[in-house]
């Protein structure tokens, strides 16, 4: 899927600090590349977002029919009348492998691969105007490749709930939407309900009570100085990332983002 701060590109950062484990579980599922790329028994992908979660399990259950609906869907929808068509079409529709099969048509046919909804729910991010929206048809079957051949938990539950859910064995990789590092460089309006500064410390909490119990947490967000204020005692490593979403493309300058290491004997040592 094209999604805001989409880990693909950082994988060689990520995927050495990801500790060995029997589960690997993604709170914030996002385009699950992290997930796809990382070598697990078992796999658990939970957003909040109940489309995203419904897309991911239609591929899982629906398999090569799933796939061949979706691909109908690009072959004749590459302009704004149906895009909107099925826009509409989506915010109405109620049947859970229809509404997956459009969640996808429009995460690739909308603007930048956003995903942003109204107050009242509605998908709302307009038309991309893209040349040749790409199918990721190589991508849905290496979805569905792991789920056959490992197993993927899929879920749609609060981050800290999957956290304080976590037990030794598990390994939790935290991709939330980051603190603002200027303007244009924060992202709240995922769903109708945002995520907000008191999210983030929430979620910081869950971490830390997570390494407690030894469950190793990996956070990744903006390098800012309340960020690694409410990381202290946890393992920080800062690089520069270019900005993949702006409101204008002269702004998609690299900023500085972290990993935080949330570890049971580096947290113990530290006091924390």
């Amino acid at each position: 899927m094209k999604w805001a701060g989409n880990k693909h590109r950082l994988l060689d950062r990520i995927l050495p600090r990801l500790p060995a484990g029997h589960r690997l579980i993604e709170p914030f599922a996002g385009a699950a590349a992290v997930t796809l790329a990382a070598d697990y028994p078992a796999y658990r992908l939970v957003d909040s977002n109940p489309d995203l979660i419904g897309l991911f399990r239609a591929v899982r259950d629906g398999g090569e029919a799933f796939i061949e609906q979706v691909r109908a869907l690009f072959a004749d929808g590459n302009d704004a009348a149906t895009y909107y068509a099925r826009r509409e079409a989506f915010n109405a529709e109620t049947d859970p492998e229809a509404r997956a099969a459009l969640f996808l048509y429009l995460n690739r046919h909308g603007y930048n691969g956003l995903c942003r909804y109204n107050r009242g729910g509605g998908f709302n991010v307009p038309f991309g105007r893209y040349a040749r929206p790409y199918f990721p048809e190589t991508e849905l079957r290496g979805f569905l490749r792991l789920a056959w051949t490992r197993g993927i938990e899929l879920a749609v539950s609060d981050f800290e709930a999957e956290l304080d859910g976590a037990q030794p064995g598990d390994v939790v990789y935290c991709d939330p939407p980051y603190a603002p590092a200027g303007e244009g460089t924060g992202f709240t309006d995922y769903g109708p309900d945002g995520f907000w500064p008191a999210d983030q410390v929430r979620l910081v909490a869950a971490a830390r009570r997570a390494a407690a119990r030894g469950v190793p947490v990996l956070l990744s967000n903006h390098d800012t100085e309340p960020v690694r204020a409410s990381c202290a005692g946890a393992a920080i490593e800062s690089f520069p990332v270019a900005r993949t979403i702006s409101r204008q493309g002269t702004g998609r300058r690299p900023v500085d983002e972290v990993l935080v290491r949330f570890e049971p004997a580096s947290l113990a040592r530290a006091g924390v």
